[in-house]
């Protein structure tokens, strides 16, 4: 993790009234981004990732090709190791100076973690919140969804990530080793069978 990389967020007080919730939320979610880009500003990542009064604002692009979800798994070469051997059905990142706002930094995002032949055409679901963990506490998902519709989709960072479509059952029997965000997400996208 580079402690010196600008991320953009904002204070939580500002965000919304009272306690967080644990999931994705649809309800508000456009007026609590605006409220966020209103306020944002930039600070150090070493920093940020250490105060749950400033949530950073991460876009999360799930990609999904009918029932199927693209499935990655994190390897220990990526720079989080809280996030090291997790899979993971988003793609995204913090975004810096240089991205130029929310879209800027998805799209470099895909583009540094995915190979496609073509840029996204993205649908925002709602905001990911979870603050049971230090991972969560400290980060405000942005989640927007992609139909790949049958185009292949593969990984840039094959040191960082390994990755295919998966349909529900490999989905949810990757359950208990995906990160905390993801399986929100899943439960969110493809409730459990049954």
């Amino acid at each position: 993790m580079a402690d010196d990389e600008l991320v953009l967020g904002a204070p939580r007080a500002l965000l919304w009234e009272g306690r967080g919730w644990r999931g994705v939320r649809e309800d508000g979610a456009h007026e609590i981004v605006a409220r966020a880009l209103d306020a944002a500003s930039f600070r150090r990542r070493g920093e940020a990732e250490h105060d749950p009064g400033w949530k950073q604002l991460i876009p999360y692009v799930v990609i999904r090709d009918g029932r199927s979800v693209f499935l990655m798994r994190r390897t220990r070469a990526g720079g989080d190791e809280r996030l090291h051997e997790r899979f993971t059905i988003g793609v995204g990142g913090h975004v810096n100076p240089g991205d130029r706002g929310i879209a800027g930094a998805l799209l470099r995002e895909w583009h540094e973690e995915l190979e496609t032949a073509f840029d996204p055409d993205v649908r925002m679901l709602g905001l990911l919140n979870d603050d049971s963990d230090s991972v969560g506490a400290v980060h405000l998902g942005l989640v927007y969804e992609v139909d790949a519709r049958g185009r292949p989709v593969a990984i840039r960072e094959t040191e960082k990530l390994s990755g295919a479509f998966a349909g529900p059952d490999e989905l949810w029997s990757a359950y208990e080793r995906m990160e905390t965000w993801s399986q929100l997400v899943l439960a969110y996208l493809v409730p459990p069978a049954g």
